[in-house]
């Protein structure tokens, strides 16, 4: 995953990458473990290449930044969740095409 434009989002980045972004950010949580996560990691990062300059996008690993996944009460994963001015404006719950992807993100623009 090192070549992709999708980020890593961690609890030591979380506010500074997500919340006080000037952008929309699209925030992937998933877990190394979760089989609709692996299928849903080539959408996000083909995303990632699509919307690059108009918006961030990156994963969250649950398992390892557990707090934050707890404060957005993200209970399935995955959770593609949608932040715009620090807050979480819109979500998807569980593995969809990526053109629910693109409409979810669209609405937002």
């Amino acid at each position: 995953m090192a070549d992709t434009n999708v980020k890593i989002f961690t609890t030591a980045n979380f506010e500074s990458d997500v919340l006080k972004s000037e952008q929309l950010v699209l925030v992937d949580f998933w877990a190394s473990w979760c089989s609709p996560c692996r299928m849903v990691a080539p959408i996000v990062e083909e995303l990632a290449d699509e919307y690059l300059g108009q918006m961030v996008i990156g994963k969250l690993n649950v398992d390892e930044n557990s707090l934050i996944a707890q404060q957005y009460q993200v209970m399935s994963i995955p959770t593609l969740g949608l932040f715009k001015g620090g807050k979480m404006v819109d979500k998807i719950v569980g593995f969809r095409g990526k053109q629910d992807l693109i409409n979810m993100l669209n609405a937002h623009f």
